[in-house]
């Protein structure tokens, strides 16, 4: 199996990236804070992620730079919301085609504290995956970056077998099931953010019928739906 550590040293410093100024209404640190009842510590962590973050965007293109305006609302409560609707005992996480680390790295460090917890980071980007060890040991997040295409690491006899696995903003519903199968077993759940095209995919898409779909809103944007995708009981 291909995978990296989370330590690495971090490349030659760049220039923060100005970000856009922040919209009325926009979220921040402390309305992530009570939304999601973190510790001080756990937003502590996810603002030094954030400082990485736009750092690193001063260098290479990780996240649309037009979101950076409020990257507290489209990247971080975007991704800590998925917490809420996994299993309080999942500890192997997926995160196929993380890129930043969106959803993952964010949920590898509001989750990290559970034992036994692993989040796998599954991104082909040489970049990008730089950027996820430099960020991943300097907030202390358990992770293991996979630096592979997604189909390479399913092939792999000894790759992860996930609780949940993610992908975000990564390809339709159809592709997203067969790049998740490998991954799965019989209690995996699919927790999978989609925007307003999520009916054209449901209907696109051959769910298999031993499967259950539920649909939750978005606490971020009331247009978008999260898929939570099991093996029916």
């Amino acid at each position: 199996m291909s995978k990296t550590q989370t330590s690495a040293p971090a490349p030659d410093a760049a220039e923060p990236v100005s970000a856009p100024r922040p919209a009325a209404g926009a979220w921040d640190r402390e309305r992530v804070a009570r939304q999601f009842a973190v510790s001080r510590e756990t937003i502590d962590r996810l603002g030094t992620y954030v400082d990485l973050l736009t750092t690193w965007q001063g260098r290479f293109n990780l996240v649309g730079r037009s979101t950076l305006g409020d990257v507290w609302g489209r990247h971080i409560a975007d991704s800590l919301q998925l917490a809420e609707l996994a299993p309080q005992d999942a500890r192997v996480w997926v995160d196929l085609g993380t890129g930043a680390g969106l959803p993952g790295l964010v949920l590898a460090i509001a989750l990290g504290d559970r034992d036994g917890f692993c989040l796998h980071l599954v991104e082909a980007n040489a970049r990008k995956c730089a950027f996820l060890r430099t960020a991943a040991a300097r907030v202390g997040a358990p992770v293991t970056v996979h630096e592979e295409r997604i189909e390479a690491l399913a092939g792999d006899p000894n790759r992860p077998r996930a609780d949940v696995v993610t992908a975000r903003a990564l390809a339709p519903l159809g592709r997203l099931m067969r790049l998740a199968r490998p991954f799965m077993w019989k209690r995996t759940v699919l927790l999978l953010p989609k925007g307003q095209d999520v009916e054209s995919e449901l209907t696109q898409a051959s769910i298999s019928s031993t499967l259950k779909v539920d649909r939750r809103l978005s606490v971020v944007d009331p247009a978008a739906t999260i898929l939570l995708i099991e093996e029916a009981r």
